[in-house]
Parts: structure tokens; C-alpha cells; sequence
């Protein structure tokens, strides 16, 4: 029997379940946070210094690099590559139209000209094939995105970068800890940019990011670039910007990327059992291929009624989040571009229909019970009448 929406709403459970709960890790890690942040108070190696030092050393050898170059955002950390390989006016660089402004507002900010292309339909990673078809004379780099943190087909992408001599950046910002055929994310590109935004599976307390990479020369100079390109100090080689890491931030990170194993572990346990548990759901469920290991940044399904299910969570205390609801080459910042509606169509359907559910690692058993059970309401309720595998896939 169907039951109205409201009546739906009230036979839950009261409880609240955000998209994602900073409260509950940092109380996790509190005593060793504070114990950090007084070393650094200690020592007053505000910006830079041997926490930096240390945490550019441990996450590098996560990614599977020889180098880590702390920056002060994920955003600078594409800019500072993007700065670093020379690429500017008169360059192409392909980007997936369906991601974070970041990848693409870098490529506009160094004066190249970003070119999108389409997302595969199950895992909404850049399609390779798009790639292929977009690849100019004036193409001089890919940056493939590891989305909600599983790694895009870097197989073909780096085939594709050899044959036509192209830089690859991978844009790991929601994917630390994530693999590709057994290999980590950070490890393919000439050069990967990570995030420490707070909501990352890896966290800093504000701002900051990393550039990893196993070119020695790229490394040094990224190292002078996030200073205004001077070495040694007021000599400037070229022109670099201010982005620098600072001391508290790689304090903070290093205390906790001794738990990310854990925290990732977590993850993949609450996507297991929504896996599980929604399985006979009429949404669309992420997919996770086998080559890949997925950190999941982000469990994310479609549905037609993708705002309606949005709507009655949030009514139960659910958080939910859409990531992203307009695809980048309709953006009006670039309407300069000249893209129209139809160029991606597979991102233009998906930006309607995703929707991100918590995952977070601290999330209880009850309150992931709480979120499956509202899904599962919503369909009794009649608010979620649609046939089995609405998204047409």
C-alpha cells in the first residue's frame, strides 16, 4: 500500500544523519590535533617547515611518487602544474565537463583554453574515446578526474597521452588511497593534484592540497613555483605565485593520514552494505569496477526523482548532496567557449540525476540503517513510483 508522503515521513525513526560530520572525526583525533598544532606553535614554522617536510614525504609515498609539493589548495595544486609544464596561451588542455570547477577554471586561469569532454555513463569518469575524438594539433595535456575516488581508465588515457606526446595531470583530489590495476591514483600522470579541503577523505583544517609526481626536475620547480619562482630568496626565475603550504596544515594532515587506512576501510564497508541493502531499489547504484580500488569520497545514485528523493531525506534528517547539478561546458563563465546544450549528453543526464548519500566513516550502523530504510520509505510512499532502472542504463 502506498502511503502519503507525509505519514511516509513520520513512521521513520527520529534520528539525524548528515552528508558528512566533522564533529565526530576530529573528536576522534583531537589530543593528537592539538598536540601537533602546539609543535608548530613551538617551533613557529608557520609556512613550510618540517611538518610540511614530512607529510610531502609520507603522502608522496601513498601516491606511489618519489615527490610531494604541499600547496595551499587542491586548486593550486592544478594551477601550479598547469604553471609548471609551461602551458598557456594558445593551448588545449582536455578536461571532463562533468567535475569540480577547479580542473577546468586552472586551464582558463593560465590563459589555455580548456576543451570538455563526455563522462562514461557508470562510473562518470572522462570517457576515452571522448578524448580521442578532441585531440588537436594545439592539444598539449589530459586531465582525467579520479571521481567520488575511484580512478579513471588510465590505461587507455596514458595510451592516448604517449601516442600524441601529451602531459597528463590526474586530478586526484577526491581519490588518495584509491588504485587502478593494483597501482595507486598519483602514480600515472607526469604530475597528480590532491586536496585537503575539510571534506576530503583526507582532511586538513582549511585550506591545502599537494602536487605528487616522479619527475625530478618538474618537482624542483614546483617547489620554486609555489614560492613566486625564486631561488635562492629574492632571485626569481620565473614567474610563480604564493602557494604555500602551512606548518599547522601539515601537522594536522600528517596525525591524520596514520588513520586514512582506516577511515577508507570504513568506507568501503558502509558502500558494501549499501550495495547490499538497496540492491532491490528502484535507484541506480554506483558501480565499481574491478580493476579499480574505490576510496568513496562520495556513494553516489541516480534517480529520475532524483529532487523529490532529495527532498523527502531531507525531511527524515538525512543529508544528501548533488555533485554536480550543471556539467561545466554549460557553465556561463564559459559560454565564451561556444558549447550548447546536447555537447554531453551523458553528463547532462547524469547532473539531473545524482545524488550523493552519507559515507562517512564515522557514520553508525543505525544511521546508515536510518538512510537505507528512508530510500525505502520513499518508494512505499509513492513519492518514488518508477520502473526499474529509471536512468535508462
Amino acid at each position: 500500500m502506498l502511503l502519503p508522503r507525509e505519514e511516509a515521513t513520520a513512521i521513520l525513526s527520529p534520528m539525524k544523519v548528515p552528508l558528512l560530520d566533522l564533529a565526530a572525526q576530529y573528536h576522534e583525533v583531537e589530543t593528537e590535533v592539538r598536540a601537533a598544532i602546539d609543535r608548530v606553535l613551538d617551533t613557529r614554522h608557520y609556512v613550510l617547515g618540517p611538518e610540511v617536510v614530512a607529510l610531502e614525504q609520507e603522502v608522496a609515498a601513498v601516491c606511489g611518487a618519489r615527490h610531494g609539493i604541499g600547496v595551499s589548495s587542491g586548486t593550486d595544486a592544478i594551477l601550479a602544474a598547469l604553471m609548471a609544464l609551461g602551458i598557456g596561451p594558445g593551448d588545449e588542455v582536455i578536461v571532463p565537463t562533468f567535475t569540480f570547477f577547479a580542473t577546468a577554471g586552472c586551464v582558463a586561469r593560465v590563459g589555455a583554453t580548456p576543451v570538455f569532454v563526455d563522462v562514461l555513463p557508470d562510473t562518470f569518469n572522462i570517457d576515452p574515446a571522448a578524448i580521442a575524438r578532441a585531440i588537436t594539433e594545439r592539444t598539449k595535456a589530459i586531465i582525467p578526474v579520479h571521481l567520488y575516488g575511484q580512478c579513471a581508465d588510465m590505461k587507455r588515457i596514458m595510451a592516448l597521452a604517449v601516442r600524441h606526446g601529451l602531459a597528463v595531470i590526474e586530478d586526484a583530489a577526491q581519490s588518495i588511497g584509491a588504485s587502478y590495476e593494483g597501482r595507486p591514483a598519483g602514480s600515472f600522470g607526469v604530475a597528480a593534484a590532491l586536496s585537503f579541503y575539510p571534506t576530503k577523505n583526507l582532511s586538513a583544517m582549511g585550506d591545502a592540497g599537494m602536487v605528487v609526481t616522479n619527475d625530478d626536475a618538474l618537482a624542483e620547480k614546483l617547489r620554486f613555483m609555489r614560492d613566486h619562482g625564486q631561488n635562492p630568496r629574492y632571485y626569481y626565475h620565473f614567474i610563480g605565485g604564493n602557494f604555500r603550504l602551512d606548518g599547522i596544515q601539515g601537522a594536522v594532515l600528517r596525525v591524520k593520514l596514520k588513520r586514512l587506512a582506516g577511515w577508507t576501510a570504513a568506507r568501503q564497508r558502509h558502500a558494501a552494505r549499501y550495495d547490499r541493502e538497496l540492491a532491490d531499489a528502484s535507484v541506480v547504484l554506483p558501480v565499481t569496477l574491478a580493476e579499480c580500488g574505490h576510496v568513496y569520497h562520495q556513494y553516489t545514485i541516480r534517480s529520475r526523482r532524483r529532487d523529490a528523493l532529495q527532498s523527502f531525506l531531507a525531511g527524515a534528517g538525512v543529508g544528501s548532496g548533488v555533485y554536480y547539478p550543471l556539467p561545466l561546458h554549460l557553465q556561463p563563465c564559459f559560454e565564451y567557449l561556444g558549447y550548447a546544450k546536447g555537447a554531453c549528453p551523458v553528463a547532462e543526464q547524469a547532473a539531473g540525476e545524482v545524488l550523493s548519500l552519507p559515507i562517512y566513516s564515522e557514520m553508525s550502523d543505525e544511521q546508515q540503517g536510518h538512510v537505507i530504510e528512508s530510500i525505502r520509505v520513499f518508494e512505499r510512499s509513492g513519492s518514488g513510483v518508477a520502473a526499474r532502472g529509471e536512468s535508462g542504463r
